[in-house]
């Protein structure tokens, strides 16, 4: 599955892993709901680059 960076902080989603609570393991980045922000320093999905 892919990875996607966080251009702000370097926070890296794994499609494979998810982001507990909110996003479940499995989940395709272009599925998350456009109002998720970074776990780590809350910027929007517009900031993340896909990796991989």
């Amino acid at each position: 599955m892919t990875k996607y960076l966080c251009m702000t902080c370097g926070y890296l989603y794994d499609e494979e892993k998810g982001a507990a609570p909110d996003v479940p393991a499995g989940t395709p980045f272009d599925k998350i709901p456009d109002t998720w922000v970074c776990p780590m320093c809350g910027a929007s999905k517009k900031f993340f680059s896909k990796r991989g």
